[in-house]
């Protein structure tokens, strides 16, 4: 358990979560758990499902839905209401990506990354909606450094997270006079998990990107758990519209993001 916040910082706070079976997001569902929140998962396998729940434990519970189905989702948001009641948090964070330079790009191949991020996003907070607490819940978005920085071998996976962090900011100016906060979290490259180190395997890519780095880390998913935390706890009731960047200062520089094997 990380030792930077009171064990029972999320007691009594019930969370929907979207594509928090592996990765990052699981890392955020377990630092929820173990603050004392109660968890309810989405994702497209049963299995994976069992196995996050039965990882995280306690009150801990989950159903089967794929993020571009919005019925699908609407169910799975309703069932988690009829649980543990009114949500106070809620994270989108499914996600698809590949590397395909753009003329080799096949326009399924863009479509399907949009919809998983970009739609998958809108399905579950749009979803989430009529079930947040007023005030007080809080809704947060998994974005990356290509909202934002161009990428080679990105341009699908740029498009769709840069349309996610505007539709948070949308969310935010519409929500908020209800009291709920919308914020998204953009990690950098992260070394124990699934995600930007996947798509970098190689050891001389992973030297070339940490020297990109001026904290010289790969960040952990326990950072970007332990930041969503802030974001959705009470420490950060007066934080909404943002985009908060957890990249060990690797778009200081401003060039682009090199993703090369």
């Amino acid at each position: 358990m990380s030792g930077i916040y009171r064990a029972d910082l999320l007691a009594g706070k019930n969370a929907f979560l979207a594509g928090a079976t592996s990765g990052i997001n699981l890392a955020i569902a377990r630092r929820f758990a173990e603050l004392g929140a109660k968890v309810f998962i989405i994702s497209r396998s049963q299995d994976k499902i069992d196995a996050a729940v039965a990882a995280l434990g306690g009150d801990a519970a989950g159903q089967v839905a794929d993020v571009r189905d919005y019925e699908a989702v609407e169910n799975a948001v309703a069932a988690c209401e009829a649980a543990h009641g009114p949500i106070d948090i809620v994270v989108s964070g499914a996600a698809g990506n590949f590397l395909a330079p753009a003329a080799e790009l096949s326009s399924k191949g863009f479509r399907t990354v949009i919809d998983i991020d970009l739609v998958g996003s809108f399905n579950v907070l749009r979803a989430a909606y009529p079930h947040l607490r007023r005030p007080g819940a809080a809704a947060l978005t998994i974005s990356a450094l290509q909202s934002f920085m161009p990428a080679r071998q990105q341009v699908h996976a740029c498009a769709a997270k840069a349309g996610i962090d505007q539709m948070m900011r949308c969310l935010a100016l519409e929500w908020g006079p209800q009291g709920i906060r919308v914020n998204s979290i953009a990690p950098g490259p992260i070394g124990d998990t699934e995600g930007m180190a996947r798509l970098t395997p190689t050891p001389e890519a992973q030297e070339r990107l940490t020297a990109t780095i001026p904290l010289r880390r790969y960040g952990e998913s326990s950072d970007i758990a332990d930041l969503a935390v802030y974001l959705c706890s009470e420490a950060g009731r007066n934080v909404t519209g943002a985009l908060m960047v957890s990249d060990g200062g690797q778009t200081v520089g401003g060039s682009a993001i090199e993703m090369g094997q």
